[in-house]
């Protein structure tokens, strides 16, 4: 199954009472059962449930996946590829320590925002099967990133001297996923977010006393 943009179910199909009822691929069912799992959590949600959500019978759904621990692969590695992706960069690679980690904090809540309900779920497991480890080991990873660039500014006198870089970098990493609890698309200023949060993260909020 590949991850993509969900489309729109097709909405043409008729039943035998000549109701419509919708028509659905792989893309689109992802994104019904994202919605899913993030309501009622991925150990909670049955195929009867996501079924039921899509309006298509169990048997349909099947036709499309082969069950929900595929729907919750091909999730998490769509928000996964989209934070790895930031590595890749040119902005992340070339450049002082300091202006690398700002591009990725700024890419981070940008994949964030896009990705929402992807990123959402991926920062909600809690590695209660092996899918769930294997996105809690990419996310450990993702943050080692971090904390290797953190390193690098304190030792090249970027950053306070002192600071502990594997702490650093777990709280960037948790103020960025903070956003999750209470983001909503649409709202005034999301545009300027990742240039917020970068701000703030680099220099602080309240100045000292």
């Amino acid at each position: 199954m590949t991850a993509g943009p969900p489309s729109r179910p097709n909405r043409r199909a008729r039943g035998t009472a000549g109701a419509r009822r919708p028509v659905y691929d792989a893309r689109s069912l992802l994104a019904v059962a994202v919605q899913e799992f993030n309501a009622r959590g991925y150990d909670a949600t049955s195929m009867e449930d996501l079924s039921r959500a899509a309006g298509i019978t169990k048997s349909s759904f099947y036709h499309h996946v082969s069950g929900k621990e595929e729907l919750l692969r091909a999730a998490l590695q769509r928000a996964l590829d989209g934070l790895f992706g930031i590595l890749d960069e040119p902005a992340s690679q070339r450049g002082p320590a300091l202006r690398r980690l700002q591009h990725i904090i700024g890419r981070q809540v940008e994949v964030l925002t896009t990705e929402l309900p992807y990123v959402t779920l991926l920062l909600r497991v809690r590695g209660n099967t092996d899918i769930e480890r294997w996105a809690l080991a990419r996310r450990r990873a993702f943050d080692a990133t971090l904390a290797t660039l953190v390193a690098e500014a304190v030792e090249d006198g970027e950053v306070a001297a002192g600071v502990e870089p594997w702490l650093a970098a777990r709280l960037l990493s948790g103020t960025v996923n903070s956003i999750i609890e209470w983001y909503r698309p649409g709202r005034p200023g999301s545009e300027s977010l990742p240039a917020q949060v970068v701000q703030m993260v680099s220099t602080g909020i309240i100045p000292p006393a």
